[in-house]
């Protein structure tokens, strides 16, 4: 079985619930499994270390996840329209995944959940994208043969799922969204099928 990792930092749990839903799509796909990873929150304190294992939920991501994985779903909550800083501390920690080409030429998504309708979805997306590009990565987003992008009243993008959360990060995925994080998994993971490993 291909693995296709879901790399996310959650801090509400909707990041969370949306990675979950595009694991469930992944695995629709035959021959592919969905590895689901997380990242530590990043400290103010530079003395502060969090435990070595997350108390709840997936295991902390490491690089040998990045090496195995035959492609990447990312996911980030909103951080003034940008990916939040535990996500982007770990991307920016793999450099010798970009100087070796681990990434380059695999298939790669994004999804993000905001507060506020025009919080920032897009731009997150499009900036989670920028070190996937240097990466080399080969992006995947949702076409709009995908129904729910076209009703949807609250998130979803052609770039990468996305979800409208609240001004208290309380409100529930609504069904489009659920659909649409279960297309990208599903899309993501056929695209890294139909590859089979090919590299470009």
């Amino acid at each position: 079985m291909a693995e296709v990792l879901v790399l996310y930092y959650s801090l509400h749990g909707n990041v969370a619930r949306m990675a979950r839903l595009v694991a469930r799509g992944i695995e629709e796909v035959d021959g592919m499994q969905a590895r689901v990873r997380t990242v530590p929150r990043v400290s103010t304190v530079c003395e502060a270390s969090d435990d070595a294992v997350p108390t709840e939920g997936p295991p902390y991501a490491t690089h040998a996840d990045l090496d195995a994985c035959a492609a990447l779903a990312l996911g980030s909550p909103t951080r003034f329209g940008n990916m939040a800083a535990p996500l982007k501390y770990f991307l920016d920690g793999t450099a010798t995944q970009w100087l070796s080409g681990t990434l380059a030429g695999k298939p790669a998504a994004v999804f993000t959940s905001t507060s506020t309708l025009h919080g920032g979805q897009e731009s997150t997306l499009l900036s989670m994208m920028l070190p996937l590009l240097h990466h080399g990565m080969l992006l995947v987003g949702i076409p709009y043969t995908e129904k729910q992008l076209t009703t949807t009243r609250s998130g979803g993008t052609p770039y990468g799922a996305s979800h409208l959360a609240g001004p208290r990060s309380d409100v529930a995925l609504s069904d489009e969204e659920q659909q649409l994080c279960i297309a990208l998994g599903r899309r993501l993971a056929s695209v890294s099928a139909r590859l089979g490993g090919a590299r470009f």
